[in-house]
């Protein structure tokens, strides 16, 4: 493969590709039903209770075993760190630096077994996979570049005598717990993990109860890059219990997580109690895309349709509300629709899939209550169906691309519902539809689509919201990329104001010191 799968490609010859992908796919699923541990001071945990994975596009077919940590193992798990973080910390950087890319170069080899992986756990089509995997690398390799160029964040300061030498240091702050989420089980993971781990921190990764086996491959490429033992732990569990345990542990240094905004904002309130800790939240978006009147109309329904539809809609950054000016809104509902019906969906492990199921049965109910309701109270234009399909997909989670026209203040145009569910009105002025857009509590991602300069300086000036496009036919909202977009979130979409794949991430990790010598 002589180039990389990112989130923007549309064209290429794959033929390769997919050939190498179908055979790591088969022999991936010649070791399906395997037992795997927790990892706790580089040794193999194995409590002997089990949390399995199944294939959400065929629920029957078990992928492991994952040994649970038990809540009780939660203060040995933290004390491990915190020894191990002492000699970490003190490991001059660019020991840190050369590690991590080492780490980033074994996750692109794996590229392709863990990419199979990840289409069997989360539904992913393979493009999508491969292209979690690839930012993954690329997150490591570009934070690594960060403390690189920072010199280790040692910077010299003014004098104010002549025998006075001050410098300002960042230092780590001990342990971090890393809570990912299943829908990019290895990108998230491995990011939040490497921006920790160069800034000097130990770190105890609990991956989503929805993806164990991803985190499995995550750890054997930090283990076998050199991490030492106890630097990077991974514990199994769900988080209402084992997640909870270590948010709540208080010798926890920080917690950095990619998720709801409930569990987000408890966890801020928990870090904020006794002493304040780092606590850098990622909680997701309800984000729009403007259609102005003189926009390319091929361009916006082509990238309205890849951010809506997109891993099932199962991205933060997904588009779920789209303003269209009333002069082309039933023929952009029209041409849109027509995509939706179109979008092959099926099991995402063949080449063909372009849309997979999404995670677990929650998920479809979610989506049966939100059609009902866009029935009731819109129109829809498309799906609004779970899809029952043949032989073994049958009971897989399967649900219809679906777009609906709604009136702005409808529920399902304000709430978080991370499905492939996108909601149409339209508008008179830019002026409203940028009070429409930056109308609801989160401020995660948007786009606009027009022809007019100006039109795109209003809306990057004004949109209130982290990573912003205009005219992105690969993907209206979404497609952000290490080094490339920045992805923050505003409003109640983060909590720090700096985000992950941009330039000040590194430093979130480590508190500031002043030192000064006299001579």
């Amino acid at each position: 493969m002589t180039f990389r799968i990112t989130y923007s490609m549309l064209d290429a010859d794959l033929s390769a590709l997919h050939a190498q992908f179908d055979q790591t796919l088969s022999s991936v699923r010649a070791r399906l039903g395997a037992e795997y541990p927790s990892w706790i001071a580089g040794t193999a945990y194995r409590s002997g209770d089990l949390l399995e994975s199944r294939n959400p596009a065929n629920p029957h077919e078990l992928l492991g075993r994952f040994h649970r940590t038990p809540a009780s193992e939660v203060d040995r798990v933290v004390r491990v760190a915190r020894e191990a973080q002492r000699a970490w910390g003190a490991t001059p950087w660019g020991e840190r630096v050369r590690i991590l890319r080492r780490a980033a170069t074994l996750i692109t080899e794996r590229r392709m077994e863990l990419a199979a992986r990840m289409t069997l756990e989360v539904g992913k089509n393979r493009l999508e996979s491969l292209g979690d995997v690839e930012e993954a690398a690329d997150l490591l390799r570009y934070y690594a570049g960060q403390l690189e160029e920072a010199q280790g964040f040692v910077k010299p300061m003014a004098r104010l005598s002549p025998n006075e030498d001050t410098r300002n240091v960042l230092r780590p702050y001990g342990v971090f717990a890393v809570i990912a989420p299943f829908n990019f089980p290895v990108a998230l993971a491995a990011g939040m993990s490497a921006g920790a781990l160069l800034g000097g921190n130990a770190v105890i990764l609990k991956p989503s109860e929805e993806t164990p086996w991803c985190a499995e491959g995550l750890y054997h490429a930090f283990a076998d890059a050199g991490l030492p033992p106890g630097v990077f732990q991974v514990v199994h569990g769900e988080g209402e219990s084992l997640g909870a345990a270590l948010v709540r542990h208080p010798a926890l240094d920080g917690v950095t997580f990619t998720g709801s905004k409930a569990v987000g904002m408890s966890i801020h309130q928990q870090l904020s109690t006794g002493r304040a800790r780092p606590c850098l939240l990622e909680l997701g978006g309800k984000n729009p895309a403007i259609i102005c009147r003189d926009a390319d109309l091929e361009m916006a329904v082509e990238g309205c349709y890849r951010s809506a539809f997109g891993l099932s809609g199962q991205k933060c950054s997904a588009l779920s509300r789209i303003y269209v000016h009333e002069s082309l809104q039933q023929e952009f509902i029209t041409r849109l629709a027509e995509k939706a019906r179109g979008v092959t969906v099926g099991d995402p492990s063949l080449a063909s899939v372009y849309m997979g199921p999404v995670i677990n049965k929650a998920s479809v109910q979610r989506f049966e209550r939100a059609a009902a309701a866009a029935r009731s109270d819109g129109t829809v234009h498309a799906g609004g169906e779970r899809l029952r399909l043949e032989g073994a997909l049958a009971e897989g989670y399967f649900v219809a691309p679906t777009v609906v026209e709604l009136a702005h203040g409808h529920r399902l145009m304000r709430e978080e519902l991370f499905l492939p569910f996108v909601g149409v009105t339209g508008f008179d002025t830019l002026e409203e539809a940028l009070v429409l857009a930056n109308d609801g509590e989160y401020g995660l991602t948007a786009g606009i689509f027009s022809r007019k300069p100006s039109d795109v300086e209003a809306f990057m000036d004004r949109v209130e919201a982290g990573v912003l496009y205009a005219n992105r036919r690969t993907g209206a909202t979404t497609g952000a990329w290490p080094g490339v977009q920045s992805f923050c979130g505003w409003k109640s979409s983060g909590s720090t104001g700096k985000g992950g794949c941009g330039p000040y991430y590194v430093a979130q990790f480590m508190r500031e010191q002043s030192q000064t010598r006299m001579g």
